[in-house]
């Protein structure tokens, strides 16, 4: 083996993801096509952001244009990873729970990273306080519409799903 791919040799084994990360992925993905839905022609959400796919969104993303299937099922399974490893970044409590991993993925998925890692949510999980943070995810039932901040039934639904995979094994 050359010398020089040594290092990309490590790069690749710190980015791998752990079983755990793994297993949570597995749990995360198929609960985000039922959350999200898939609509393979971009549009503008219930807040006005421009979405595509199983909730893709990005300055890539204009409505109308139409993506085959495989381009939004990798879409999906790169957005899970991204925020799966957002979420660790700043709860690194979760590492060895997939479960909760799972939920916060979810949530962060809708939410934004920089949202979850602010939250009670990653506050309560930080502190080790499990069902505090499955129960903070309740709290993220709102979205802005029309300049108002208002309850959405079917953000309450969808919190109440990932609080239910949270309080898993607890």
């Amino acid at each position: 083996m050359a010398m020089n791919s040594t290092p990309g040799i490590a790069r690749a084994i710190a980015g791998a993801l752990s079983a755990v990360s793994l297993a949570a992925l597995a749990l995360a993905v198929p609960a985000l096509k039922v959350d999200e839905g898939k609509v393979n022609t971009g549009y503008l959400d219930i807040a006005r952001i421009p979405t595509e796919c199983f909730g893709h969104t990005g300055p890539e993303v204009r409505v109308g244009v139409t993506r085959s299937d495989a381009y939004c099922e990798a879409k999906l399974a790169g957005d899970a990873e991204t925020h799966l490893r957002g979420v660790l970044a700043c709860t690194p409590t979760l590492a060895d729970r997939r479960y909760q991993l799972a939920a916060a993925t979810r949530t962060a998925f809708n939410i934004g990273v920089a949202a979850f890692c602010k939250s009670t949510i990653a506050r309560k999980f930080n502190a080790r306080d499990w069902r505090g943070g499955c129960d903070a995810i309740l709290l993220f039932n709102k979205a802005r519409v029309r300049g108002q901040l208002v309850v959405v039934a079917g953000l309450a639904k969808r919190r109440a799903r990932e609080r239910a995979m949270c309080l898993t094994d607890l």
